[in-house]
């Protein structure tokens, strides 16, 4: 059994938890402005083709970024591992300001032939790396972070703030879209968000860099020191193989949904229910407004009932009404049907996004934490939520669209299945509380 330490106190708790969410807030405006912005900037890249086809070239190098998840996972869990959270949360940051500057100042194809599709596939690679390396980082931090009555609360912040990062860009498009209108966005209005993006992320380096380590952290650090078991691919899955195939299986069904209901959305009310760019992006933006305001009510209930209750129910009512869901969004032209069409979606969602974090760093020792939780998500991630848009769409020009929809309902059933038959985290967790 993990051994009990003297908590630190709340105050130094409190900011930083502050600290490491406002970091992963960045981080993910950062990611999800490229999915918000697609529309805008497609044509400039991609300019052969109609509407879907450019959006499905768009959608393939961003499908192209999460390639460089497991990677990015891969170095920066063993690296926060080893060198302690905060040196993965600051270095993460660095490559994902890199990754927005080149976007942000990218040439057009019309200006540089295929250089300018290249220049922009090499930007989301940087930023998969960085995002990769993030997410461990980053729910490892939290959980070890929180203690052990409220880590369900606290650890649920890493998808407020991932959300909020979404939600910021979306923000950010439609003040755009307001004050620039449609030509200027769409000439050169989309660079905006990216050098924002930019500049945020150096504001987070330094924040960053005055992070206090967990305890758990210094202490596996410590143990390594002294010939203790080292963070790695191979003590990964020869020791806590298990764990890390729980992780991937878990991860499956509810990175899906999420990347569906929140990234490939906004597309699919354009593409499919009719609505204009501008009421589209109205809808999802409230839509996920109100989303990230129920993740620390979710967390908080699964401190009080546990993890798995909640992961149950989230896949019993994803496997029962995703597919009517989604049809009925594709058949109303009626925005405020819509949004609480895709609203009632979100709420089913949540049951994943509130806990999976603080899930998956319970189920693994210090030593590899940031590892464990890191490899088998961006695994997951990477074949599952980062293909999601473009599955979406190839089905789509295939015509048979709604086919996309039962395919998410039978990966929530597999994820739903890992739920049942696996041991509730809450009550056997791996955490050493600091």
């Amino acid at each position: 059994m993990p051994q009990e330490h003297t908590p630190i106190d709340r105050k130094t708790r409190i900011k930083s938890i502050i600290g490491g969410s406002a970091g992963n807030l960045v981080e993910w405006y950062d990611w999800y402005v490229y999915a918000a912005f697609t529309l805008y900037f497609a044509p400039k890249f991609f300019p052969d083709g109609d509407s879907t086809v450019k959006l499905l070239q768009a959608a393939a190098v961003f499908a192209l970024g999460f390639l460089m998840r497991p990677i990015g996972a891969w170095i920066f869990g063993i690296y926060a591992d080893r060198k302690g959270r905060k040196a993965g949360l600051t270095l993460s940051v660095s490559l994902m300001c890199i990754g927005s500057l080149i976007i942000a100042f990218a040439p057009t194809y019309q200006s540089v032939g295929m250089l300018a599709p290249a220049l922009l596939l090499f930007a989301r690679l940087l930023q998969g790396l960085s995002i990769g390396g993030e997410y461990g980082s980053s729910a490892t931090y939290l959980s070890e972070m929180a203690g052990k009555n409220h880590r369900g609360f606290f650890s649920s912040f890493q998808y407020v703030t991932l959300i909020s990062g979404q939600l910021i860009a979306l923000c950010v498009l439609i003040i755009l879209q307001r004050t620039l209108g449609e030509t200027a966005l769409s000439d050169w209005g989309w660079r905006i968000p990216f050098f924002i993006g930019a500049v945020l992320a150096v504001v987070v380096f330094w924040i960053r860099r005055g992070l206090v380590e967990t305890q758990s952290s210094k202490e596996a650090q410590e143990q390594a020191k002294k010939g203790g078991p080292k963070s790695g691919l191979i003590e990964l899955f020869t020791k806590h193989p298990k764990a890390a195939i729980t992780v991937i299986l878990l991860t499956a069904g509810g990175t899906l949904a999420f990347n569906t209901f929140t990234t490939y959305l906004q597309k699919y009310l354009v593409n499919t229910s009719g609505f204009d760019k501008a009421t589209a992006t109205e809808i999802t933006t409230a839509a996920i407004f109100i989303f990230m305001l129920i993740q620390p009510a979710i967390g908080a209930l699964s401190d009080k009932i546990g993890r798995k209750p909640i992961m149950i129910a989230f896949g019993v009512l994803g496997v029962i009404f995703t597919v009517p869901i989604f049809n009925h969004i594709g058949a109303t032209n009626n925005a405020m049907t819509a949004f609480f069409l895709c609203m009632s979606g979100m709420v089913i969602v949540s049951g994943y996004t509130a806990i999976n974090a603080v899930v998956k760093a319970e189920l693994f020792p210090a030593h590899i934490r940031a590892l464990g939780v890191a490899l088998p998500y961006a695994i997951a991630n990477t074949i599952f939520g980062g293909t999601a848009e473009l599955v979406a769409l190839s089905f789509k020009n295939a015509g048979h669209e709604n086919y996309f929809f039962y395919y998410i309902t039978f990966m929530i059933g597999v994820s739903l299945i890992t739920y049942i038959f696996m041991r509730d985290t809450k009550k056997h967790s791996m955490i050493t509380d600091n």
